[in-house]
């Protein structure tokens, strides 16, 4: 073998272990990319999944939140209908009461807000037409006792049931509605411990 034939063979070699150590490289490069890359992504997922599982959570609770407030609010109106329903029929059969019936209620009504003063009671037309002919002297005798005076007026006030009771320039309106009305919340509470306690 020639000199000529040994320096190829030798330049041939040491290019041989310059392309391995190159592919070498490369493939420790691109493993270290890969892998660099590959826990990125790994990471991302991880991420990806936490953020994802939480919004999950957190949708789910509201969701559960607002069917809660929803049931709760179905719940509540019904209950309000209920006690509604209940108010009326009470009303309705305070207002089917026999003249009898529906007159003491009257007077106890009218005993509990007479006072030491002359007063005026005035009813609807359907309560004057079946008034008791002796009912102005018997609110008279709870009146005496505190010192007070009733008269019954003779015109029929604008009301369907009850009474407007009239002291100087100040009237009290006793109708059922009225009533209901300025005791609403007491009314639905004491109806709700009936129905629901």
């Amino acid at each position: 073998m020639s000199g000529l034939d040994e320096i190829l063979n030798l330049i041939d070699a040491q290019q041989k272990q310059t392309e391995d150590s190159l592919i070498k490289a490369a493939v420790s490069k691109a493993n270290a990319i890969k892998a660099e890359g590959d826990k990125k992504a790994q990471k991302a997922y991880e991420d990806f999944m936490n953020r994802s599982t939480a919004q999950a959570e957190k949708d789910f609770e509201n969701s559960c939140n607002s069917a809660d407030a929803a049931m709760k609010r179905r719940i509540l109106a019904c209950k309000v209908e209920l006690i509604d329903q209940a108010v009326e029929k009470t009303v309705s059969k305070l207002r089917s009461l026999s003249d009898k019936e529906y007159f003491e209620l009257m007077t106890k009504l009218a005993e509990r807000h007479i006072r030491a003063d002359k007063g005026v009671i005035s009813f609807g037309g359907k309560d004057l037409s079946r008034l008791p002919a002796d009912y102005e002297s018997k609110l008279n005798e709870l009146a005496k006792k505190k010192g007070g005076e009733i008269t019954v007026s003779k015109e029929a006030a604008d009301i369907e049931d009850g009474f407007i009771h009239t002291y100087g320039p100040i009237s009290e309106n006793f109708s059922f509605c009225s009533i209901i009305e300025s005791e609403k919340e007491a009314v639905r509470d004491t109806a709700a411990r009936v129905l629901f306690g």
